[in-house]
């Protein structure tokens, strides 16, 4: 038995605490919970949930975040009763345990901001997980840890609506009063760090007047740093994962007054059509001490099948930040030089690239379209038109408007330059045109990057006034120009004039609101 310092919780069952990533692989191998694939990569199955459930995700509704939280359909309130009850039991369920994982670590790599959690786990490849995405303490800082933060996680403890206030069995409910987490019913690791993430997206822009994103961010040779919103799917860890610049991270930042960092230490990046030819940083990182989740092998190997989508086409691998050869550690850079959104369009009407002035920025900002991928999302078979606020909805515990006008002034307090990307369709709507290709994004970002594309005469998309280079090294052409890869054009205005109806649909609901657009 191990008494953790600072928690009193767990007297009966065995804790095992801190323990390094090759002996929890170990154990979960012990414990038939996984198999290694042939480059020694732990591949496990998170069952019946390979992907969140927005609809069981709760926020406790008490005396802190009455009048704090945007109660909408991301931000469900539940009971302070419920959430005790559920507390209660879900500890006495884990200290009937015969074991239990348990790991000090903390978030937010700029230490003015640091956040230390405490992560209890049920089975110990879900603690791996939580040792790949959160930042270690130094072994000094552990003796005299205190937890800020606790995550309970237990994958086999179902919920009673009844009782506890769920919807269903599996859950996610977070106490900003008691700064817990509870996480039930459902293996799937990407549950634990978006808990975190929404935890942050609350205590940033309220306390530290940070804008939190959701966004991967790299660095150039000269110190340049760019940044890349998008939901996931968009691209957001495949484009910044770039051999000629530093990563910095790939999904979850803060920007402060002085600098941008990353909230976690790891990656936890989309593996669905994985090649090493097109994304050799993230191919490579699966490799010893890497997590894999539901995807296959190649039958009679332990190679695993990057195209195979039996399970879910939201295959995932996480793995820690220097697992990509150039990354920055400590994850932190100066205030963004550029700023992309990636926005996958279902449609195939936006262009690859447009340059936006301050004032369109805001407005793509608050509307975040995009497209939900297949297998992010419980439910989601192909890609679903959304709009998404901030590129990030359902993590943001406040209203929209608290980070669009941290945005603004973000903005305007330096000299960044902000680019819509299309990520999505050409040539036609989703089953009709095809995919632009990786290739050419990674052209038109480049060229962005360097400067190439501030001295290109622009063009006016004539339904959604984007400023649209005419041209762009490495690029053909006609792919810049959405209407000209459609071989009907009046198909191609209608469905231009269907979406920007959509965006006008939608916005309405911010014209009487605090947003300064």
């Amino acid at each position: 038995m191990r008494k953790l310092k600072g928690d009193h919780l767990f007297l009966k069952t065995q804790v095992h605490y801190q323990l390094p990533a090759d002996e929890l692989v170990k154990q979960a191998l012990e414990r038939k919970q996984g198999v290694l694939n042939d480059t020694g990569a732990l591949v496990i199955s998170t069952g019946e949930f390979t992907g969140r459930s927005p609809s069981d995700k709760f926020v406790v509704r008490d005396k802190t975040t009455e009048n704090t939280v945007d109660w909408n359909k991301f931000n469900q309130g539940i009971s302070p009763h419920c959430f005790l009850t559920l507390r209660d039991d879900l500890i006495a369920y884990l200290n009937e345990r015969s074991e239990i994982w348990v790991r000090d670590a903390y978030a937010c790599a700029n230490p003015e901001f640091r956040l230390n959690i405490r992560v209890i786990n049920e089975n110990p490849w879900s603690n791996h997980f939580a040792d790949n995405m959160f930042i270690t303490p130094e072994k000094n800082e552990l003796t005299d840890f205190e937890p800020e933060w606790r995550i309970f996680h237990a994958p086999n403890f179902k919920a009673d609506p009844a009782c506890h206030g769920t919807r269903q069995g599996n859950f996610t409910v977070v106490s900003f009063t008691h700064k817990t987490i509870l996480i039930g019913g459902t293996a799937y690791t990407g549950e634990i760090k978006k808990g975190i993430f929404t935890v942050l997206n609350y205590l940033m822009p309220v306390h530290h007047k940070v804008l939190s994103m959701h966004c991967s961010a790299n660095e150039g040779k000269n110190g340049d740093t760019a940044l890349f919103f998008g939901l996931s799917g968009t691209g957001k860890t495949t484009l910044s994962s770039d051999p000629l610049r530093k990563l910095i991270g790939d999904d979850e930042h803060g920007w402060g007054n002085k600098s941008i960092f990353n909230f976690e230490g790891g990656c936890y990046a989309k593996i669905i059509n994985l090649s090493a030819e097109q994304e050799p940083d993230i191919f490579n990182a699966i490799r010893e001490g890497a997590l894999v989740e539901n995807t296959k092998f190649i039958p009679g190997t332990n190679t695993i099948d990057f195209q195979n989508k039996d399970i879910t086409e939201n295959t995932r691998v996480s793995y820690p930040l220097d697992y990509i050869k150039n990354s920055k550690i400590p994850s932190v850079a100066g205030i963004p030089k550029n700023l992309f959104f990636l926005t996958c369009d279902a449609y195939g009407v936006f262009p690859p690239v447009s340059k936006l002035t301050h004032e369109q920025a805001m407005y793509y900002f608050v509307s975040g379209y995009t497209a939900k991928i297949a297998g992010t999302e419980e439910g989601i078979k192909e890609p679903q038109v959304t709009f998404s606020t901030c590129f990030g909805a359902p993590f943001l515990p406040l209203h929209p408007y608290v980070y669009a006008n941290l945005l603004k002034e973000k903005l305007e307090a330096g000299e960044t330059k902000v680019w819509m990307i299309n990520t999505g369709w050409t040539g036609g709507s989703y089953g009709t045109g095809s995919r632009i290709s990786i290739a050419h994004t990674r052209a038109i970002i480049t060229a962005a990057l360097n400067g190439q594309l501030d001295r290109v005469k622009t063009t006016l998309h004539p339904v959604f006034n984007l400023p649209v280079p005419q041209s762009c090294p490495g690029v053909p052409a006609e792919l810049l120009d959405p209407r000209q890869t459609w071989n009907d054009k009046d198909a191609y205005d209608k469905t231009a004039m269907a979406l920007s109806e959509k965006f006008g649909e939608n916005y309405r609901q911010y014209s009487k609101q605090k947003i300064a657009v």
